[in-house]
């Protein structure tokens, strides 16, 4: 049991700064997995906010999620669920597994409230990521709505990106029996070529792929699963516009706005700003809401939006449902504000509307 258990996470973060920033990631993680299924786990679960939300056919419990990333292999499911969360989004996962990027990969900038990453999907595959998804109780709890799950999907890095489709494909197979809703993730920097796949013809082949596959699997699973696009905050006006028309014609169910960032321009001179991999934290969170906006222009009301990117208090969270998102997901957040941002997060955005 670490400390992050045992103590208020104002204590507890100390300890874990003064670790390497993956080792105190898998350190949480480890102890989360050992703690999700015993009377311990009662030392850091919360009480969740209800504030219920119809988007995508689903019935979201709040408005306040995990986005992926930080449960890869889907280990922590039921742990992370007690944290408050109306929704828990797992992966990235790969057909294959692989280690990413040689290490060291992750940074802090605690002067910006943030991270640089070049994980690189690290994870240990398809086969093992669906096994502790089905390994997860949360499904069998009793009580308010059931919180739900996003499964994350990529291609390994020694697939071509001619052949990235097929990775998807492989990976839509296996998760789509387990999933509430899939993503596509078409925008991390640390894969190379990834975001290629966010251009005009790229997006255009790719999504017309797995909304083929996605009907041949709703009629063998008798279920029809939402399918979210998650796209990069790096993009301008016109590229947006192009993503919007792409999501649409393929009938894509929402979109995940966003991922990380290259830009660096809100942490110049701080160490380790120049390292590369992708930007998370406080200096997203202006971008991100752009990409919201302008999507939410595109798309018009009712198309779902989950916003993603800079969420540190109550009141980022509920500009992102300003700029235009009906939910939110929140990562680094927790890296630096703890598991109270749920909950925060949370009542600020049921009590803004």
């Amino acid at each position: 049991m670490s400390l992050l258990q045992k103590l208020p996470y104002a204590l507890a973060r100390p300890f874990l700064f003064g670790l390497d920033p993956e080792t105190a990631h898998e350190l949480t993680m480890a102890s989360l997995a050992r703690t999700q299924h015993t009377p311990l786990a009662l030392a850091y679960c919360a009480d969740r906010v209800s504030d219920p939300v119809e988007l995508a056919g689903l019935t979201f419990p709040n408005r306040v999620g995990l986005a992926a990333g930080l449960d890869k292999n889907a280990r922590c499911i039921d742990g992370l669920a007690g944290l408050g969360f109306g929704f828990v989004e797992v992966g990235t996962v790969t057909p294959k597994a692989q280690p990413g990027n040689p290490k060291p990969r992750m940074f802090r900038l605690p002067q910006a409230n943030a991270l640089i990453n070049r994980l690189g999907f690290n994870n240990d595959g398809l086969d093992a990521f669906i096994a502790n998804v089905q390994q997860s109780t949360f499904r069998q709890r009793k009580g308010a709505s059931p919180l739900l799950l996003g499964l994350n999907i990529g291609k390994n890095a020694a697939t071509p990106i001619e052949n990235a489709v097929d990775d998807y494909l492989i990976c839509l197979d296996g998760v789509y029996p387990h999933a509430d809703y899939v993503t596509v993730n078409i925008s991390s920097p640390n894969t190379k070529n990834l975001r290629a796949l966010q251009s005009d013809e790229a997006l255009d082949a790719l999504l017309s792929r797995i909304a083929e596959r996605r009907e041949v699997l709703t009629k063998q699973h008798g279920k029809r699963v939402p399918l979210f696009v998650k796209i990069a905050p790096d993009l301008d006006e016109a590229q947006i516009e192009v993503i919007a028309a792409t999501l649409t014609r393929h009938a894509m169910d929402g979109v995940v706005a966003t991922n990380t960032t290259l830009s660096r321009d809100a942490v110049k001179g701080m160490p380790h700003a120049e390292e590369a991999g992708g930007l998370s934290g406080a200096p997203v969170l202006a971008a991100s809401n752009r990409v919201i906006a302008q999507l939410r222009a595109a798309l018009g009301k009712s198309f779902p939006i989950i916003g993603v990117g800079g969420i540190m208090s109550g009141a980022d969270a509920v500009s992102k449902i300003q700029a235009g998102a009906d939910v939110v997901q929140i990562y680094t957040g927790l890296i630096y504000q703890g598991p109270e941002l749920v909950t925060q997060a949370a009542f600020a955005i049921k009590k803004s509307r």
